[in-house]
């Protein structure tokens, strides 16, 4: 990134009022210092921790990531572990395992000062259990939404593509997640674009923030932004976006494409 392309990055996050960051799978075995170091150097506002690898909450060095990120203008998000984990799980102890995972998270994002948590509301495995396996979804994701209130964390729920084992899946069916649980949402576009109708979500209320990847309608590809069938000018008037793609040269290019899309007031797109 040259200097010009810093000013202007800033100068337009300013003028928009908005938190644009990018996923640590980016960066993935990277550190936090260089996390925090890239976000600084290129401009960006926010960052969300993928809660994977070297960074699951039981191993992280949680009071030494806050330390990175102290006296910068960073917000900070995170993304609970959902690998091998399920809150729909008919097997009671996946959904223990499940919970207590969660709660780690949160207590993770307590100490290093991180807004929210995403996580995933389950997958259901045959569709004659999907009734019951949405309860025992709710009522963990509840439970987990209230004890993340106490730490002043909101749970933060994250669509899923159209598929029939994911839950969240349609509008209706994550503002039906949101009512009971309390929680925060979490707006997938690329997991959106591959529903009937997908700029939906976009109106639903209480979105913590985005995801914003690209695919072609059909997989959850991950693009970037501008290489599939999003329609980046649908997300102009959304506070909150965090790119999230696994090369951080593309991390760059996607930002330049939103800002390509969405103008800054007073200018027209494009300039």
């Amino acid at each position: 990134m040259t200097p010009n392309d810093f000013i202007l990055s800033v100068s337009y996050i300013d003028s928009m009022q908005k938190r644009i960051g990018f996923s640590t799978l980016s960066l993935f075995m990277r550190s936090p210092g260089e996390w925090a170091a890239a976000a600084e150097r290129d401009g960006f506002n926010a960052l969300e921790i993928l809660c994977e690898g070297p960074n699951w909450p039981r191993v992280a060095p949680s009071r030494a990531i806050a330390g990175c990120f102290r006296g910068r203008d960073l917000e900070v998000y995170m993304h609970s572990p959902t690998i091998d984990l399920n809150p729909a799980s008919v097997n009671p102890g996946i959904r223990e395992e499940t919970q207590r995972q969660l709660r780690e998270s949160v207590d993770m994002a307590a100490i290093i000062g991180a807004r929210f948590v995403t996580t995933h509301p389950g997958v259901v495995h045959k569709e004659k259990v999907r009734g019951f396996c949405s309860e025992y979804a709710m009522q963990l994701l509840g439970e987990v939404s209230d004890y993340a209130r106490a730490s002043g964390v909101t749970l933060s729920i994250e669509n899923m593509p159209f598929r029939q084992t994911y839950l969240c899946n349609s509008p209706e069916e994550l503002l039906a997640f949101q009512r009971h649980c309390g929680c925060g949402i979490t707006i997938d576009v690329g997991h959106a674009i591959m529903c009937p109708q997908p700029y939906e979500f976009l109106k639903m209320d209480g979105i913590s923030y985005l995801h914003v990847n690209d695919n072609h309608g059909s997989k959850d590809q991950h693009l970037c932004p501008g290489d599939g069938i999003l329609d980046l000018c649908k997300l102009d008037g959304q506070e909150r976006m965090i790119i999230e793609l696994d090369d951080y040269r593309n991390v760059l290019r996607a930002r330049q494409a939103i800002f390509s899309r969405i103008p800054a007031p007073g200018t027209m797109p494009g300039t």
